[in-house]
């Protein structure tokens, strides 16, 4: 047995070797084709080489037959290119025939690594073979009736090896997604087999829910994205003869909700009873969701169309019964479902011109009143405004909501573009701007009627976080018509100018810190939504003029007394990096504002005031590192980055005015830098992903500031763009790239100066002789950096090939000496059948290029 496991490893080893170098991702198991080399094709054409891992699976204890089904799943993965036609029908033929004879004997399936192998081997046969060839195998229809049953025990038993189960659902979805697409006469029989697999689905996970309720086990429902996985697999499942599974499920639903309704009348109310009927109602309207949305996947015709309508009935009638109980109850997970249902439907038959004459309205308009898109809107709308009224304890729930809200305030939801897209879009926000609910909540978003927006000691900070979602999406919405009525926009900010006015009085009496606190936290967060939304000019500036000056000395404040806080410190940081976010240049004030500046100056404090007290803390543990101080610094870094490239202010206005406020910042930049190790700098992914794009800015506009550096400073940064080049992140290592490229051509356009010798020239490069000078002291600073991109481009993977050309040039012009060794060192470090070749590619590279000529020699 020890030598059969041996040899069952070295055979599987060799089956899942990367033939071909492309270093595939390994957790997408089910894309996967096995390169096999054409010089073994002859032991695959074999058919005793199927047979003989058939056999090992049959007469080997569970260890190592497991190992032979996961040889099984390479050699049902082998490239069909291996293979004439008619052999690859017979290997189909031999793979199938194995598959029946597993299912007749199914005992070894008992054992959870055997079945999971097993799955995986059903499920490769759909991914390497067509429908129509399966078709024609000798042994389908038995074979099929097999799978299917075996598949329905499978889903019965929810509890036994759950992640198998994805490997079933994805052949069964595979499957019914290529019946319009096979030509051959033979039946598929996916008509028979396709709607027992959905109500085996649904059958069990409506039986798992006693069990799981009960016996306190865990509830498949809490995995959500395993449900998602599940769900959109069966959705395609499902449509395969849909009258069928749409009559069993109308049945089912109509059951359950009766037994709903009945213990909620009977006058002893079982809680438990009650709580088990909610769960199966969970499951049914996630499933009513799920067959609603597969429209979108599947040829649908009008009688579908009208199946969906009485499938989404019931659904909006049981919104009505739920939402009749509240306050007093309310089911987390039932709330849960119906938002996806919400969702689905919104995505498949809200807003398309087309739908307006859609068979799923004329059920709802006979049951409902709900004749059209319109009433359907209104619908979405007042349950938003009920959950964001009487579930504002429940953080998941307020959540889904508010993300379905935003989604309905973006517009349409299908990708088109140009100019129809854009239109429709606004055909939708219209219709949603004259909703009741909709002008409801713009003038009236407040803690009194929202509960969540309350900032009571109860919430925890964290529970602060979806009010940026409700700004946005309501801000969104304010827009529609807003134009320029500063009125309007002075209303809809009322209850945050109030919140502002509380909080500057508490500052100027008797400081109660907590409320304080909670308060500026949820302002934040508005403040951040509202801005995030607000993409025009005008709207921007009136933003503008209504936080400055007044209430953003509030938020310096607040950042100089809570620095240690990050729960306060992190959502003000966040805004102001919001605010100097050029985005659709917004920030493009009159010529005779100088509101750039002003916002500059303020970002500048902030960021000095936040980086001088955040360094007072000190040496931190390894587990405070991030939350107390590294995160605040790349929020820093990101808003400064925004500043330099937001093209909004003329940075030599400080210098020519005797303003500190820019050097200010950039010295904040260079503290708060050096407090930071390089492990740190590339760690922490956020971190390298606003420091290397600030960098790249710094030495494409403001190389006087990088000439002016201290020689330890200046090591550090090159040390960090030396370490960034390499990174697998493309953004660090392209900004690395771009950054080492500027600096490169500074210093060779220096040079070029210094050779004319004119008095004007040397006035004005006292900046390049410094930087020349460090470099010629430190000459391995530049060289590191060219060895390691000649390493990339000859021997890696490089992925951002462009970015990495671009400082090439300057860097062999500057170290032509230091090059010639380094080509040779790469030449003989080859094996001696390639040295003529290496040479003859750095031959090419530097074909034709001029000595003395970077930019023009560049692209060459």
């Amino acid at each position: 047995q020890s030598l059969a496991m041996q040899l069952l490893k070295l055979v599987l080893n060799c089956l899942n070797f990367d033939f071909i170098g492309n270093s595939a991702d390994e957790s997408a198991d089910d894309l996967c084709t096995v390169q096999i080399p054409t010089n073994w094709r002859t032991i695959f054409l074999e058919p005793e080489t199927l047979d003989l891992f058939f056999d090992l699976y049959h007469s080997l204890p569970p260890m190592l037959s497991q190992l032979a089904l996961s040889c099984l799943v390479q050699f049902a993965s082998t490239r069909r290119s291996l293979f004439s036609n008619p052999e690859r029908a017979k290997y189909l033929g031999n793979l199938i025939k194995g598959v029946k004879q597993i299912l007749e004997n199914p005992q070894g399936l008992s054992d959870p690594g055997n079945y999971h192998e097993f799955c995986r081997f059903l499920a490769r046969l759909k991914t390497n073979y067509q429908l129509g060839e399966l078709v024609m195998v000798k042994d389908y229809p038995e074979v099929i009736q097999l799978i299917a049953n075996f598949t329905i025990t499978s889903l019965q038993h929810w509890e036994f090896a759950p992640n198998s189960v994805h490997y079933l659902l994805t052949l069964w979805q595979r499957m019914v997604a290529s019946v319009p697409f096979v030509k051959t006469a033979e039946p598929h029989l996916l008509d028979t087999y396709a709607p027992e697999i959905t109500k085996a689905y649904i059958t069990s996970r409506l039986e798992c829910v006693p069990v799981v309720i009960r016996d306190g086990l865990e509830d498949p429902l809490d995995d959500t994205a395993t449900v998602f996985q599940q769900l959109e697999q069966l959705c395609t499942v499902s449509r395969c003869e849909y009258e069928k599974t749409c009559t069993f499920l109308v049945q089912v639903f109509d059951q359950n909700a009766q037994n709903y309704q009945k213990l909620l009348h009977s006058s002893s109310r079982n809680p438990l009873e009650i709580t088990v009927q909610e769960g199966r109602l969970a499951w049914l309207v996630y499933f009513v969701g799920t067959f609603v949305g597969g429209r979108l996947t599947y040829t649908s015709t009008d009688e579908h169309d009208a199946m969906d309508g009485e499938l989404s009935c019931r659904v909006f009638q049981l919104i009505s019964l739920m939402d009749a109980q509240l306050p007093q109850s309310s089911n987390e997970k039932v709330e849960l479902a119906i938002l996806w249902f919400l969702d689905q439907f919104r995505k498949t038959y809200v807003g398309d011109q087309l739908q307006h004459t859609s068979k799923v309205y004329a059920r709802m308009s006979e049951v409902l009143g709900i004749t059209d898109d319109n009433h359907v809107l209104e619908t979405f709308m007042t349950k938003i405004v009920t959950n964001l009224k009487y579930r504002g304890r429940c953080e998941p729930v307020i959540s889904r909501t508010l993300q379905f809200l935003n989604d309905l305030s973006v517009g349409y939801p299908f990708i088109v573009y140009g100019i129809t897209y854009y239109l429709k879009i606004i055909r939708l926000l219209k219709k949603l701007v004259k909703i009741e609910a909709v002008k409801f909540m713009l003038q009236n978003h407040t803690s009194k009627h929202f509960p969540f927006l309350g900032v009571s000691d109860n919430y925890s900070y964290s529970d602060l976080r979806c009010r940026t979602v409700f700004y946005t999406a309501l801000t969104r919405l304010l827009m529609v018509d807003l134009g320029e009525d500063e009125e309007e926009f002075e209303n809809f900010m009322l209850p945050l100018t109030v919140s502002f006015e509380s909080v500057t009085q508490i500052f100027n009496s008797s400081f109660e810190q907590e409320e304080a606190k909670r308060m500026l936290i949820g302002l934040a967060r508005d403040l951040r939504g509202i801005a995030f939304a607000l993409n025009t000019k005008t709207s921007y500036t009136m933003l503008f003029d209504w936080i400055y000056p007044a209430y953003i000395s509030v938020l310096q404040r607040a950042v100089e007394l809570w620095y240690r806080e990050p729960a306060c410190t992190t959502p003000i940081l966040k805004l102001m990096a919001e605010f100097m976010q050029n985005r659709s240049q917004r920030l493009n004030f009159d010529v005779s504002s100088p509101n750039g500046i002003l916002l500059f100056r303020e970002a500048s404090k902030m960021i000095c005031t936040y980086g001088n007290q955040i360094l007072s803390l000190g040496t931190l543990s390894k587990d405070q590192v991030y939350p107390l101080k590294l995160k605040g610094i790349s929020i820093c870094y990101s808003a400064l980055k925004s500043a330099l490239c937001g093209n909004y202010v003329s940075f030599g206005v400080f210098k020519l005015y005797g303003d500190n406020h820019f050097d200010n910042v950039l010295q904040a930049f260079v503290k708060m830098l050096l407090s930071v190790s390089h492990s740190d700098l590339l760690q922490y992914r956020k971190l390298s992903q606003s420091y290397y794009p600030l960098l790249e800015c710094l030495t494409q506009d403001h190389m006087s500031f990088i000439t002016s550096l201290e020689p330890r400073v200046l090591i550090y940064i090159l040390t960090s763009i030396s370490e960034g080049l390499t990174a697998v992140d493309t953004i660090v290592s392209s900004s690395c790239c771009a950054s080492l490229d500027y600096i490169v051509t500074y210093l060779f356009k220096h040079l070029a100066k210094e050779g004319k010798k004119t008095l004007r020239c040397r006035e004005i490069s006292q900046d390049g002789q410094r930087l020349l000078h460090f470099m010629q002291q430190n000459p391995e600073v530049l060289q590191q950096m060219m060895s390691i991109l000649m390493n990339t481009i000859i021997f890696e993977d490089c992925r951002n090939q462009w970015s990495v050309s671009r400082p090439l040039l300057g860097l062999i012009l500057l170290n032509e000496k230091y090059f010639s060794e380094l080509r040779a060192t790469l030449i003989t470090s080859q094996p001696d059948n390639k040295h003529e070749v290496l040479d003859q590619c750095f031959r090419n590279l530097m074909e034709g290029v001029e000595q003395n000529l970077l930019v023009k020699n560049r692209d060459r």
